[in-house]
């Protein structure tokens, strides 16, 4: 049925689709479902200690036999400059006035961490079938322990030049992100985003270009884009934003009433939540400090002094200092009525993508 079977039987998947990994957003629930359907379940790893990790994998693995994704980033620890933290507050005081705090309180501590060699220590021990990265890759040490595993290795490019990257430092597939996703830019050899391509683009570039399968993502959310993703040489697909519409979502009622309202020119790419470019629905605080501004603090750091305010918005009501992650095609994920479990929605999308498949096949009629 499929045009392209090499992501399948690379990865010991049913289904061509890959739930993307979501930290913060999704957990074991979604990544159990989304196996169990046939797809490839991910487990996001980056905001979870070696302790978390490892008991979330147990927990999939009491669920599901069938392969599994575990998630890392591998950025560069931010180095401190207390100088860009005092202005960044100092650009903040106006909203820390406004809820009656105090700027100069200390901010909180974000917990995105690389992965190290505590979280390759893990992946020796519990060989998941698949480990993927976001923002290149390990260290080479780190990289041969996981490939010593036998697991497959998946990674972000944004460009042509880093899937090239990817494929020279011995990635077994290449995930294609274009400017459409939501969540996180996985950039790492450059970062001006202005000149990042979309999905259409990118895709059938990155599939001239490289030998391993490519898995397209950006702006996916049902069968229309799965089977493009084919046509355009892509062998599988990496979806989130329809993921977040689930009951095995994790994201707070705030963000899936404005993940209700989402339309095409409701999200930007912006730095303000974490220091990184990162596509969320547009807020507030987008608006009036953003979207990208150059006195937010590195990655991960720049969270911290929004935290505050976070804390003290949604508890009234109001998002307006949340990261609302989304990608651009929000609206054909959202459901006409109640939303469908992981498990369903992983098998929808696999059963449209085949219809419009079929549908596209040479007849052998004259």
């Amino acid at each position: 049925m499929w045009p392209d079977r090499r992501l399948l039987d690379l990865l010991g998947i049913e289904l061509p689709i890959i739930q993307a990994p979501m930290a913060g957003a999704n957990g074991s629930a979604m990544a159990i479902a989304v196996a169990e359907a046939g797809g490839l379940g991910s487990l996001p790893c980056a905001m979870l200690d070696a302790a978390r990790v490892r008991a979330e994998i147990g927990v999939i693995r009491q669920g599901t036999a069938k392969p599994i994704n575990i998630n890392f980033f591998c950025h560069p620890p931010a180095n401190p400059d207390p100088g860009r933290d005092v202005a960044w507050k100092a650009r903040l005081a106006p909203y820390y006035a406004e809820f009656g705090l105090d700027p100069a309180a200390p901010a909180p501590t974000v917990n995105r961490a690389p992965f190290d060699a505590a979280m390759c220590e893990i992946v020796e021990e519990l060989k998941p079938e698949v480990v993927s990265f976001h923002f290149g890759l390990p260290a080479h040490p780190l990289l041969s322990r996981v490939k010593a595993t036998g697991c497959r290795v998946l990674a972000s490019a944004t460009t042509v030049a880093e899937a090239r990257w990817l494929e020279d430092h011995g990635c077994d597939a290449i995930i294609a992100q274009g400017c459409e996703a939501g969540g996180h830019r996985g950039l790492f050899l450059g970062d001006d985003i202005a000149t990042q391509p979309g999905t259409l683009a990118l895709v059938p570039q990155v599939a001239d270009a490289v030998e391993a399968p490519v898995i397209a993502a950006g702006g996916i959310a049902d069968g229309r884009g799965i089977a493009a993703a084919f046509a355009l040489g892509a062998a599988g697909v990496q979806i989130g934003t329809a993921y977040l519409f689930t009951p095995e979502s994790l994201i707070t009622d705030l963000h899936r009433a404005a993940l209700a309202g989402a339309r095409d020119d409701a999200t930007a790419l912006t730095n303000l939540f974490s220091g990184r470019p990162a596509r969320s629905l547009i807020n507030r605080v987008i608006r009036e400090v953003g979207p990208m501004s150059d006195l937010a603090p590195a990655f991960p750091t720049a969270g911290g002094a929004l935290a505050p305010l976070k804390a003290k918005a949604e508890p009234a009501g109001s998002p307006d200092f949340s990261s609302l992650w989304s990608g651009q095609a929000a609206s054909l994920a959202r459901p006409l009525g109640r939303p469908l479990d992981c498990g369903d929605l992983t098998r929808q999308l696999a059963e449209d993508t085949a219809r419009r498949l079929a549908a596209l096949a040479p007849t052998g009629r004259d």
